[in-house]
């Protein structure tokens, strides 16, 4: 039977890997594309899988008008990034 340290108390159970530069990139050719085929992009079936509201968040922008990466990477960091990235 192999022997297994714990896990330190503040280590969460789960933890997600987000390339937040390529997510940025997705989300912001989303909401930069107007044709009705925009969802059909991976990103859109990836976020609704695991952060639907995401998905709610990308069509505001659309219709909101959003035309700079930094709003989208403002949002992506804020939500994927962690707190640790996140301050900047």
């Amino acid at each position: 039977m192999q022997s297994h340290d714990p896990l330190p108390e503040r280590a969460p159970a789960i933890r997600l890997s987000v390339d937040t530069d390529r997510l940025t990139d997705e989300m912001y050719a989303f909401v930069t594309d107007p044709r009705p085929s925009r969802n059909q992009r991976p990103v859109v079936q990836a976020l609704s899988d695991i952060h639907p509201e995401s998905v709610d968040v990308m069509e505001s922008m659309l219709i909101d008008g959003t035309e700079e990466r930094a709003d989208v990477a403002a949002y992506v960091a804020a939500v994927f990034a962690g707190p640790e990235l996140a301050r900047g």
